[in-house]
């Protein structure tokens, strides 16, 4: 069954650090952007980070919000999407989710930090700062 699967959530304080994966299972060819959005409680679903790459380094997008703080990459050849948070701050808070397009779109059309543009979801993972 083809499926993201996120892993590497948890509770870390402030100032701390967490890596984010997620794997695109049995999908037959690699996406063309994945990213992460994240949800905290009673607030909507927001874009953190996207990524555009078939192959080599790619393209990418990051919030105001985390940009110098949270890096996104990703393994092409095993389709694997990373998300490194640094220096996390309790506003980090949420449900992190995995996010890919398989449909080509440009980079000049393409919004992404919009939800509704991308057409595969996992399930999400936690992470959680206290401060």
């Amino acid at each position: 069954q083809m499926q993201l699967l996120e892993s590497g959530g948890g509770s870390v304080q402030a100032g701390g650090s967490l890596r984010l994966s997620c794997t695109a299972s049995l999908y037959p060819y690699a996406p063309y952007y994945m990213g992460w959005f994240r949800q905290a409680p009673g607030k909507e679903r927001e874009g953190v980070a996207t990524i555009y790459s078939r192959s080599g380094a790619g393209v990418t997008f990051y919030s105001d919000s985390v940009k110098g703080r949270f890096t996104v990459s990703r393994d092409n050849a095993k389709h694997i999407l990373y998300l490194q948070m640094e220096n996390l701050k309790p506003e980090d808070t949420g449900m992190y989710y995995c996010a890919a397009d398989f449909l080509y779109e440009s980079l000049n059309s393409f919004n992404w930090y919009e939800a509704g543009r991308y057409n595969s979801w996992g399930q999400g993972t936690q992470v959680t700062v206290s401060s």
